[in-house]
């Protein structure tokens, strides 16, 4: 496949492209183009020139357009999906799922832009008036990771359409088809061109991307060292940023906890996407009455879940490269070497449609220590480790002594325990009693070094706009 720039299907000036992979079998799905800096400033300048007309076009207008988008969304999510599951590996109903998920946010982000006002407030003196109104930032670049591609990218597309953005996309180097045909699927709709670019390449593409003069609004999910890369760069422009870093959250299990609930939530969450999303169960901190209950309960849970190998069937998919699968494998012997008890997983599996893929299967570890690797830092893969603690406040500790704040997770039967150990836990978004899946209509977003700013929702929409403070004056008729 090629890029998508002003509306059309385009190489790279250089020629050159590289390939994607199929992480279940390592073959060859398609090529892309190499993208470099030349080609950043052709996305750019065409996103600049089509933002003129799409900034003053009425809302009601750019709503219509956003949700006939979301439709479209819809009418082809099989085909979408078709290239998620390729590239990405997770099974195909998974892939179609997102697609669909994701058309739900950019209806809601569309639903959000006729709520959007301007205000005038009323102490003024005769003759004068004072109108505060949004203005949209201006060309975003949108640099999103592989692992909900689709998901994340309408995190970001949705909001700055709707509040009159032009956005240069620069998808995962290991997931770039389903944006690519999602760029088509949005022209076919009637997207006018350039208000939606997809340049494909890595790192030198990202950079140039970001340094470029023009943009005024950086949108970035991934790394956090890559974020930190990101900021220090858009400082030398003053660029906006909203930046979701990703995380290492915790989950505390009380002792008077639904233990059946609570492993089922954890074991759901944790292992989706075969562990590799941002705001996913990473480590459990559990009070010992219950600890052993828990672990039996969650080992078995993790144990009933299949891998779905190369040309099969199963709950979970590979992992999307060797650099990601190699985390897991680390965090795994790195707990082994320090006392960490494996009760399910571990080990890599070999022989018939898994030798030539990435994966690992969802793997406990117990008895881990605040030392171990797996504590500290995030996984993305499917393991998940289990600490026994004397106390809720214990527990509450070693959760929050992480220099992430993503996400976190309670469960007891006592509402106001529940309640003081949400509000006790550094994290954007916590969850008592159960796990759901983010609201579209809620902010979304960390603390500390999960990032900057907020996606979703008004709160999503609101990132891409900038006020504007207007002072009239007139003749006021003797």
């Amino acid at each position: 496949m090629e890029m998508v720039i002003d509306g059309t299907w385009q190489a790279a000036t250089e020629g050159e492209t590289f390939a994607v992979l199929n992480p279940r079998d390592g073959s060859v799905v398609d090529h892309v183009p190499l993208a470099g800096p030349q080609d950043a400033d052709r996305a750019i300048r065409a996103a600049e020139t089509a933002m003129a007309g799409w900034r003053v076009t009425p809302m009601t207008e750019r709503v219509a357009v956003q949700k006939a988008c979301a439709q479209a969304m819809r009418d082809r999510a099989g085909e979408v999906g078709a290239l998620l599951h390729a590239e990405l590996g997770r099974p195909l109903m998974g892939c179609v799922g997102e697609i669909l998920r994701s058309a739900d946010l950019l209806d809601i982000y569309a639903e959000e832009g006729l709520r959007l006002v301007a205000e005038m407030p009323l102490g003024s003196a005769p003759g004068e008036r004072i109108i505060v109104t949004r203005d949209p930032v201006g060309v975003v670049v949108a640099i999103t990771p592989f692992n909900y591609p689709v998901t994340l990218l309408m995190f970001k597309l949705g909001a700055a359409l709707i509040a009159g953005c032009a956005v240069v996309a620069k998808p995962s180097e290991d997931t770039p088809l389903s944006t690519l045909k999602l760029a088509e699927v949005f022209h076919d709709a009637g997207l006018p061109k350039g208000l939606f670019n997809v340049v494909t390449g890595k790192r030198a593409l990202g950079e140039a991307l970001v340094a470029h003069k023009i943009p005024r609004k950086i949108a970035f999910t991934g790394s956090v060292p890559a974020g930190k890369a990101i900021a220090a760069a858009a400082a030398g422009t003053m660029k906006r940023l909203t930046l979701e870093l990703g995380g290492h959250s915790a989950a505390i299990v009380c002792a008077d906890a639904d233990i059946d609930k609570a492993a089922a939530a954890i074991a759901r969450h944790g292992f989706a996407n075969t562990g590799q999303f941002c705001y996913r169960v990473n480590r459990v901190y559990v009070e010992r009455p219950v600890y052993d209950a828990f672990l039996r309960n969650l080992s078995d849970r993790a144990s009933a879940l299949t891998l779905a190998p190369a040309g099969g069937d199963g709950d979970l998919g590979p992992l999307v490269n060797e650099k990601i699968l190699a985390v897991s494998e680390r965090q795994v012997a790195d707990a082994r070497a320090r006392g960490g008890r494996i009760l399910t997983g571990g080990a890599r599996p070999m022989g018939p449609g898994f030798a030539g893929g990435h994966y690992f299967p969802p793997t406990v570890v117990a008895e881990t220590t605040p030392e171990m690797l797996l504590m500290r830092e995030e996984t993305f893969g499917p393991v998940i480790g289990v600490q026994p603690v004397d106390s809720a406040a214990e527990a509450l500790r070693l959760a929050n002594g992480s220099e992430f704040g993503l996400a976190g997770f309670v469960f007891t039967h006592d509402l106001g325990r529940g309640l003081a150990l949400c509000e006790g836990l550094e994290a954007g978004s916590v969850w008592l009693n159960d796990i759901q899946r983010s609201s579209h209509h809620v902010p979304f977003g960390g603390v500390k070094q999960s990032g900057l700013g907020r996606e979703k929702g008004r709160y999503g929409v609101e990132a891409y706009l900038e006020y504007k403070t207007m002072y009239l004056s007139w003749e006021v008729p003797a």
